[in-house]
């Protein structure tokens, strides 16, 4: 990757990345800024594997997880570009097992005790995770985490039309529009891009999001002769604490044989594996002057926050994230917390619970990506210095 020569100091982002290595904290990690189209920082330290001792290379793949979801977003624009769905089309039109749903009522003690939804699931609300869908997957303990992993709603060895099936089948947590939280919802928009295009998932987005965008390194899963371009995946002995230092290698996680070989279900939530390569083709695609698979007027809906004034972000276990707001696809820096930089209001932001992140500053025309493997990463203080240091260098501030 060629790095445009700029004025922009950033020496300080090396060491400060290659201390999070040093002290054990993540096994190894790539950092890159754009400003505009043009590559202006690009680092590798640590390891891809620290058990054979193999360096991180910037042609090395990662598991993106919920990376997946911008891509996902960005099919169902192009679909809404073409005139074939509506931003405010009830989902039920073309998935009719999620009509007439039933939703907890408040205080409910089992999965039974419902009352009809007050209204329909809407497209958007998908898009911006304010459906009423759970995810089973960082709620543990609660009655939808149990229904959900009863019923194997994260079952990666079914199809996306039979998570429909078993979706139909449980309440929603919330009456839709009212409420957000994280959610199955984009897997349940993959599908909805097989439904209406006509195609499977994988085919769909190669056909018009990776190859019209070069991104010839993102997939489901790794062919054999890639298998080593892989990075090991590692994880703290306490989930909880980002800064814990006992690295331990996962090596079946989310099962044996993770994204090495073909499954049924296409995650739009969290199945694709990408490299540093491919996904600063995809940020370039939402900076202008770049090679663009949406138009202007879309990437500008996508980035803009779409919840009610007063609204914010909260995860389970973590509690709310100041200052955020949700577009489609992303969260929306509305006021900056004391994690951000002062400048990044109005920034679009998202990543992948194994530590791969990316923002985009409209406002100053520039983006950043962190790709790392490192379980439970998302939003992690390695990720808050970077921005800090990134904006610092490249704004003077």
């Amino acid at each position: 990757m060629l790095i445009k020569p700029t004025p922009y100091d950033f020496s300080a982002i090396a060491p400060a990345m290659q201390s999070y290595v040093d002290r054990k904290i993540l096994a190894g990690v790539s950092s890159a800024i754009l400003q505009g189209q043009d590559l202006v920082h690009f680092q590798a330290s640590g390891w891809a594997d620290i058990e054979n001792q193999i360096p991180l290379r910037q042609d090395h793949l990662f598991r993106v997880f919920s990376n997946t979801k911008l891509v996902t977003s960005m099919a169902i624009m192009q679909l809404i570009e073409n005139g074939q769905l509506q931003l405010d089309d009830p989902v039920e039109i073309y998935l009719p097992q999620l009509g007439n749903r039933q939703v907890l009522i408040p205080g409910a003690t089992d999965i039974s005790q419902t009352e009809a939804a007050r209204s329909a699931i809407t497209v958007r609300q998908l898009l911006t995770h304010t459906s009423g869908l759970s995810y089973g997957l960082l709620d543990h303990g609660s009655m939808m985490y149990k229904a959900y992993v009863e019923r194997r709603v994260l079952n990666a060895f079914e199809p996306l039309s039979e998570l429909i099936n078993v979706l139909e089948e449980l309440p929603l947590n919330f009456h839709p529009g009212t409420q957000w939280e994280y959610s199955i919802a984009t897997d349940v928009l993959s599908r909805l891009v097989e439904v209406v295009s006509g195609d499977n998932f994988d085919v769909y987005l190669h056909a018009h999001i990776l190859s019209p965008l070069g991104m010839n390194d993102t997939s489901f899963w790794v062919p054999p002769h890639k298998h080593d371009r892989l990075t090991a995946y590692y994880a703290g002995s306490d989930p909880m604490n980002a800064l814990n230092r006992d690295l331990k290698r996962l090596e079946k996680s989310p099962y044996p044989e993770a994204f090495l070989k073909p499954i049924p279900r296409f995650s739009g939530g969290g199945g694709l594996v990408s490299s540093m390569h491919d996904m600063l083709a995809l940020m370039r695609s939402f900076l202008p002057g770049g090679h663009a698979v949406l138009q202007p007027e879309s990437i500008q809906l996508m980035m803009q926050n779409h919840l009610p004034a007063g609204w914010g972000i909260a995860f389970p276990g973590v509690g709310n994230v100041p200052g955020k707001g949700f577009g489609l696809g992303g969260a929306v820096t509305l006021r900056p917390s004391e994690n951000d930089p002062a400048e990044a209001e109005g920034e679009f932001e998202w990543g992948g619970m194994a530590g791969t992140h990316w923002w985009i500053s409209p406002r100053h025309n520039m983006a950043g990506l962190l790709m790392t493997q490192r379980q439970m990463a998302f939003w992690h203080p390695y990720s808050f210095e970077f921005k800090k240091l990134a904006y610092a260098a490249m704004l003077g501030k």
